[in-house]
């Protein structure tokens, strides 16, 4: 069996030193096959500024699952608001080596909703 990880990796890396490069704060997605989290760095990549997920207790109570389209949209605005909140208007988008697509481009399409800039 392939392991898909070490290329999505590899692909990951590629994205965070041109995010460095530009000196952006970073808008990191991860997900698993239950639960999506998304998180907002300081351009150092030191300090996380702000934090979101389909595991949050309130969210939770919302979401039937948290691992499907609904929940990452729900985490998209949950992080916009939270990044509203700390004063962040504009973010660099890391993918993270996933794909631009199903869960991944809900999270960024109702974060972009919810008023951050990419």
């Amino acid at each position: 069996m392939i392991d898909k990880n070490p290329s999505r990796l590899r692909r990951a890396r590629q994205t965070r030193l041109k995010i460095r490069e530009i000196g952006a704060v970073r808008l990191t997605v991860h997900r698993t096959n239950n639960h999506i989290y998304a998180q907002i760095t300081s351009s150092g990549g030191d300090k996380v500024l702000a934090a979101a997920s389909s595991l949050e207790k309130d969210l939770r109570a919302k979401l039937k699952t948290g691992g499907n389209k609904g929940a990452a949209e729900a985490v998209g605005q949950r992080i916009a608001e939270k990044a509203k909140a700390a004063g962040i208007q504009a973010v660099a988008f890391d993918r993270a080596g996933y794909r631009y697509h199903g869960r991944v481009k809900a999270l960024a399409e109702a974060a972009r909703a919810g008023g951050l800039k990419f």
